[in-house]
Order: structure tokens, then C-alpha cells, then sequence
């Protein structure tokens, strides 16, 4: 069954020129600690916001404490779980869906980890969360990653893990799956193609060479995705403003990576 407050909301948070998704998550310091970028969170959330991407994703307590002047001018996702540095594997909730309602979010979003001991208690919180989201017309995101101890480090990237995990999402009623890119285009189009819900692309740590993330967002688009969610290939750059006005180019205006490696001065 479609509920209209849910199709409001997710037409906010889809561009409307593309249909496409520029996310920027501002939600690590739970799980990473107060790392480069996000020491000073106003300053960084002002930053991005004056860029308008089409989302932010942060958790309760900066939204309440750093967004009000953005009210109603940024839309923004509410991360409603973590991990930790002491419990990798493991989201557990900070936050509930009527925070989201009060604090105006257009979306919430849930961290989910496949692959490890903690797979079944995670899949059960995010059936029983997206059922509760969906009460409230709040459209879903999950950021679900094949990570899990009984995965190999070197085969979560793979094509059967990647696939499994946005196929997991997409089976619990999810609306907006983010993962990670397989690192190829052919292998990421068949992800897109056994997931019935929109991929995005998570950035994952800041890649040394700015063209490697143009390049990465440029293939997932050309595979079908979406679009991206990315941290700190973004805010832990000094020009993360005009990095993400050149991830729009590729997103929204389908331009190539030398365009968007021309609007940063590469």
C-alpha cells in the first residue's frame, strides 16, 4: 500500500531535476570518534548545507543542537543508529521514529551489518523499524554493509555479498539502500538490477585522489544507481563546498569526471 506522506517526503529528498540522490552523511563520530572534518560540526554542517546537497544525514542530537538555521531550507535524513569503535558489527538504536516526526526529518535511516553473529537481531530491528516508519509515512534508508566476521575482508566488495546485502533491505521493505560499491560498473548494474529499491553509493574512507571519487560516482551512475551518500571523501577535503557542486554535475547534469575535476581547479 502507497501512503502519500511517504511519496512527499521522498520527493523532497530526490532531486528534482534528476530524480537522483546527493546525500551527505555527518553521522560518524559515534561510530569513529571526533576525527578530522567534524571538530567542529556547525562550522562543517554550515558548510555543506550552504552547498544544498539533497540530504544530510545526522544523528538527534546535532540536528536539535546545529540545524535550526537550516530549518526548513535543508533536508535532512535522521540517523537512528550507531556502531561504536569497541562494537563494529553491531547498530543499536539511537533514536526512534516519533524523533524523527518531531524533529521535522524527511527520512530516517538504520545501520544494519550482514554477515556476522548479530545478523538475525539486526534484521529483525530494522523489520520492525521500517514497519514503524512506514506508520508515520517516513521513507527508510539503511546503511547495510556485508561485514560481518563470517565474511572474508577481502570478498565484501564482491558482487554476491554487495547484492545480498541490498536484496536483504529491499526484502524488509526498505526505500533507500546504501552499501558499497563493488568497484566496477557491470558487477554494481547487476546489484541495481536484484534490488527492487534505489541503491546509493557509500563513499567509505576519503580516497587519496579526488578523480577516484568522481570516477567511482561517475561508474555507479553509469550502472544505475541512484545516486551517493558520502562523509569524508567530502568534508575531510578544505574544498568540500566546491567538491560537492562537482558531485552534482556528474549526479544531476550527467557530465564526465575531467568536468567535475574542472569546476575544483584539477
Amino acid at each position: 500500500m502507497a501512503f502519500l506522506g511517504k511519496d512527499v517526503r521522498l520527493n523532497r529528498l530526490l532531486n528534482k531535476k534528476s530524480g537522483h540522490l546527493l546525500a551527505i552523511a555527518l553521522d560518524h563520530a559515534i561510530a569513529w570518534g571526533v576525527i578530522e572534518g567534524i571538530e567542529k560540526i556547525q562550522e562543517t554542517l554550515d558548510t555543506v548545507a550552504a552547498s544544498e546537497p539533497d540530504a544530510i544525514t545526522i544523528q538527534k542530537g546535532i540536528a536539535e543542537k546545529c540545524m535550526r538555521k537550516w530549518a526548513g531550507r535543508q533536508p535532512f535524513i535522521l540517523k537512528c543508529s550507531s556502531f561504536s569503535p569497541f562494537y563494529p558489527s553491531y547498530d543499536g538504536y539511537t533514536a526512534a521514529v516519533e524523533e524523527a516526526v518531531r524533529l521535522g526529518a524527511d527520512a530516517v535511516a538504520l545501520g544494519v551489518t550482514v554477515g556476522g553473529r548479530e545478523q538475525a537481531e539486526l534484521l529483525k530491528n530494522l523489520a520492525i523499524f521500517t514497519e514503524k516508519a512506514s506508520s508515520y509515512g517516513l521513507p527508510v534508508v539503511t546503511h547495510i554493509y556485508p561485514k560481518g566476521d563470517f565474511i572474508p575482508s577481502n570478498e565484501r566488495y564482491t558482487y554476491k555479498h554487495v547484492a545480498y546485502a541490498a536484496r536483504v533491505a529491499a526484502e524488509l521493505g526498505v526505500d533507500i539502500v546504501k552499501t558499497y560499491y563493488t568497484g566496477d560498473s557491470e558487477s554494481y548494474r547487476m546489484v541495481i538490477e536484484a534490488c527492487p529499491a534505489y541503491v546509493v553509493v557509500s563513499g567509505g574512507p576519503k580516497l587519496d585522489n579526488l578523480a577516484d571519487v568522481f570516477r567511482m560516482t561517475r561508474d555507479a551512475m553509469d550502472s544505475g544507481a541512484a545516486g551517493i551518500t558520502y562523509g569524508r571523501n567530502v568534508w575531510q577535503r578544505s574544498d568540500a563546498g566546491l567538491v560537492i557542486k562537482a558531485l552534482k554535475t556528474i549526479i544531476h547534469d550527467d557530465r564526465s569526471v575531467n568536468d567535475a575535476l574542472k569546476l575544483v581547479g584539477n
